[in-house]
């Protein structure tokens, strides 16, 4: 068992290993098969964004650093939690997959529409209404 994890594999390997779960069991809990979770455990591939809600859940913790302190680091805590890529957020708000990434990175100005819903989605954190 990994007792550092680093990788997102190796948080769900521990985290199957405590829970005394088969590889198939927690394939299962993700809608997937029992090889992608051996690939996800084996750092072979990672998890698609869209399973992140899940995985967190199943960890009980998000194992990534999400620096919420400024508006690029909550664009992306928002995709990550939300398990939303760049080209669904982008969709939501009506941008460019491109333009999500320069958000991200500290370029351009943030549409309002994107501001609304990061504020919305804050409100209910900060108002634990939310949990993984």
């Amino acid at each position: 068992m990994p007792l550092n994890p680093t990788t997102l594999g190796e948080h769900i390997r521990k985290r199957r290993l405590e829970l005394k779960l088969f590889q198939k069991d927690v394939a299962a809990i993700f809608n997937v098969s029992d090889d992608c979770v051996t690939y996800w455990e084996n750092n072979r591939s990672e998890p698609q964004i869209q399973y992140y809600p899940l995985i967190f859940g199943f960890l009980e913790y998000c194992p990534f650093e999400l620096d919420t302190s400024t508006l690029m680091g909550r664009i992306k805590a928002y995709r990550y939690l939300n398990g939303h890529s760049q080209n669904r957020l982008a969709k939501m708000v009506g941008v460019d997959p491109s333009i999500i990434l320069a958000w991200e990175n500290g370029k351009g100005r943030v549409s309002e529409r994107l501001k609304v819903l990061l504020a919305s989605y804050e409100f209910i954190i900060n108002h634990k209404e939310w949990k993984p």
